[in-house]
């Protein structure tokens, strides 16, 4: 069957905040039907918990460190091959309907000469993918001007539908009205407050609009990225969303006094800044909690509105669909707000896989806690357009056998993810050089490690007997061999073969078994030790000189 990928990334969603994770209160009746129809990921994460480096492996298939990206505005360099790269041989288009939050490299497309306006200039500008539409959704505008420099199709869609002014974005999309002023959601007091635009007018149905006219149009194989901005703040919310939930509705926070005894270092100075201490403010998560819970709600009646356009036009037969996170949100947990850091509700995502293919039916409806990684996606789609998974390349591991019931041979033993704070506050604070300013996180299904360059403890964490992560064993004497099986791990991954990616180990292997024969004799004596093919340019008699 030939199959097209509908690949639904939402930004910030934790993993948790879907009925189907068993949240209490928040019912996603859409989302929830595709895990019923396919396979749930329970223990997927991410390999950077920042959304730029995060979507950037995710897109190649490669870790942090692999690709260079670490950060947002990091540009992703010239070459780094993407899912558009390793599927359009395959005969699959991949196309781009929303965020990526990648940086171009304009000084390695400068030096190689590629223009922008160029096919193959347009997609190194945008990830490898050809754009539908690109809306990295963050049109924010400070005294030194804009966030995001490019254009926002959004922000024309608005005017074209008679919001005025310049950025109306901010103005109303993000915004309340209060006394005729702006109440704008960078504000979280205006959390619980309506956004000042018309329902079917903000983000999250606009880009649904999008995703549809872009299906209604496309012809097959292909691989579109749907990428919504939100849950992701400004937290506010268009009515009828902004009131559904209330104070009832937020759970108490997954934190512990004992955390801010003595902490390691790095937690300390995240949990110290500006996100930390607002987070950690019961009357910031009042608010706050509510409009998140509501944008999840309104991202979930968007994907009934778009599963059931594909019911009815029969492409749920043909369409795999994937539905992930690029991170999570810590909302207080841990006394931290956004992401950053390695807690699950931070660095674990929602993964859920629709396979349509008869081979899956055995497993609709269930549950995986298999260690996956983000990175894994790019294999699965190769793999699911017909490919042979380039592993010198692709650092990820194709999970079509666990839809089709099957365990894949040797599946790592833990998972991996990085986070280069370099340009962060805290990394002025704690006195750490740019290259020492770096995390790097090892899971296995029992324990969660974290390393930190710049002389630092590690910090360890026992998610059988502590699952809330709440006491730090990483100078714990009784754990030192667990401490010292992490750093043996995180020593083998760091001597991964990682940038060989011009020769695949089959090329080697044959070369290895009768390459070609080009004249090369080293380490030979007599002629009679090689065959005489092997020599043969250089037996005979001399050639004769020509006379001048």
């Amino acid at each position: 069957m030939t199959k097209n990928i509908l690949f639904i990334m939402f930004d910030q969603l934790r993993f948790d905040y879907l009925s189907c994770a068993g949240h209490p209160h928040l019912h996603t009746p859409n989302i929830d039907r595709i895990a019923e129809r396919g396979v749930r990921f329970t223990r997927a994460y991410v390999q950077s918990p920042v959304c730029g480096a995060s979507r950037m492996s995710t897109y190649t298939g490669r870790y942090a460190s692999t690709h260079g990206a670490q950060y947002n505005g990091f540009p992703l360099r010239v070459g780094e091959m993407t899912l558009g790269d390793h599927l359009r041989p395959l005969g699959m288009d991949c196309w781009l309907i929303g965020k990526t939050h990648m940086r171009v490299d304009a000084e390695g497309m400068e030096r190689l000469g590629l223009s922008p306006d160029s096919v193959i200039g347009a997609r190194q500008a945008e990830c490898g993918f050809d754009v539908w539409c690109r809306d990295d959704g963050l049109w924010a505008e400070g005294p030194d001007g804009f966030y995001d420099e490019n254009r926002s199709p959004y922000n024309e869609y608005l005017k074209s539908r008679g919001y005025p002014g310049e950025n109306p974005w901010a103005d109303f999309a993000n915004a309340a009205v209060e006394g005729g002023d702006i109440a704008s959601g960078w504000f979280m007091t205006n959390a619980n407050k309506p956004a000042n635009i018309a329902e079917e007018d903000s983000e999250t149905p606009w880009l649904t609009g999008e995703a549809i006219k872009f299906i209604e149009q496309a012809k097959g194989p292909w691989c579109a990225h749907l990428s919504y901005i939100k849950p992701h703040w400004p937290y506010i919310v268009p009515a009828p969303y902004h009131d559904m939930f209330g104070p009832n509705h937020v759970p108490a926070a997954v934190r512990h006094d004992s955390e801010r005894d003595n902490p390691h270092p790095v937690y300390a100075a995240f949990m110290n800044n500006r996100i930390g201490r607002a987070f950690s403010r019961e009357e910031v998560r009042q608010k706050v909690i509510p409009a998140y819970m509501g944008l999840i709600k309104q991202c979930d009646d968007q994907m009934g509105r778009l599963f059931d356009f594909l019911e009815r036009n029969g492409r749920m037969q043909d369409t795999m669909i994937v539905i992930t996170s690029d991170h999570g949100d810590y909302l207080g947990d841990h006394w931290l707000g956004e992401k950053d850091l390695f807690h699950e509700p931070s660095v674990k995502v929602p993964l859920i896989i629709y396979e349509p293919s008869p081979d899956a039916d055995a497993t609709r409806g269930t549950t995986c806690d298999a260690l996956v990684e983000s990175i894994d996606l790019p294999a699965t789609f190769i793999e699911v357009a017909g490919g042979k998974v380039p592993d010198h390349i692709v650092e990820g591991r194709s999970l079509l056998p666990f839809l089709h019931g099957k365990t894949p041979e040797n599946w790592r033993d833990y998972a991996i993810s990085e986070y280069d704070y370099s340009t962060s506050p805290m990394a002025a604070e704690l006195d750490v050089a740019p290259r020492d300013a770096r995390l790097f996180m090892v899971t296995d299904q029992r324990w969660k490690f974290i390393h930190a360059e710049g002389g630092f403890r590690p910090m360890l964490f026992d998610l059988v007997s502590d699952p809330n992560e709440f006491d730090d064993l990483g100078d714990s004497a009784d754990h030192a061999d667990i401490i010292a099986l992490m750093y043996d791990r995180l020593g083998k991954w760091g001597r991964r073969m990682s940038q060989r990616v011009t020769v695949s180990d089959e090329q080697i292997n044959a070369a290895r078994t009768g390459g070609k024969q080009v004249g090369i004799l080293i380490g030979v004596f007599e002629p009679d030790e090689v065959p005489p093919a092997a020599s043969s340019k250089y037996r005979g008699p001399v050639p004769t000189k020509e006379k001048d």
